[in-house]
């Protein structure tokens, strides 16, 4: 069963290394949260592919800015909130089948937007 884990995680991590890899050229898909979900995945699933990825000259940095407490590119704090509201609210008016679930959404929207306002922002010329 365990390894059962392991291969799940590995195929999830993938998964999200990809979309953060095409969050880095397309504008509205967040880079930061696919890698650092891809990170976690990793992390309990693969000690070689973790290391890869934390070392990676194109990824290795969005990941350590964020551990190492410099926070978020804007960028990614961006486009995290397009994605959050447009599913959220998508969510609420076309899916959600009672007014409680729609309220729901609603208050989620407005907490991971809390979230994000306050995590930090990183500005690259600040640590340069």
């Amino acid at each position: 069963m365990k390894q059962v884990v392991k291969i799940l995680l590995i195929i999830v991590g993938s998964v999200s290394l990809g979309l953060g890899i095409l969050g880095i050229v397309l504008p509205l898909i967040p880079t930061t949260p696919f890698l650092l979900l891809t990170a976690a995945c990793y992390v309990r699933s693969s000690d070689r592919l973790y290391n890869w990825l934390m070392t990676n000259k194109w990824f290795g940095s969005y990941i350590q800015n964020y551990k190492s407490g410099r926070g978020l590119p804007l960028k990614a704090k961006i486009s995290i909130l397009i994605m959050i509201w447009s599913s959220f609210l998508f969510s609420a008016f076309y899916i959600a089948p009672n007014l409680l679930m729609k309220a729901g959404f609603i208050f989620g929207g407005c907490f991971f937007t809390v979230i994000i306002y306050l995590t930090k922002t990183y500005r690259p010329e600040d640590h340069s």
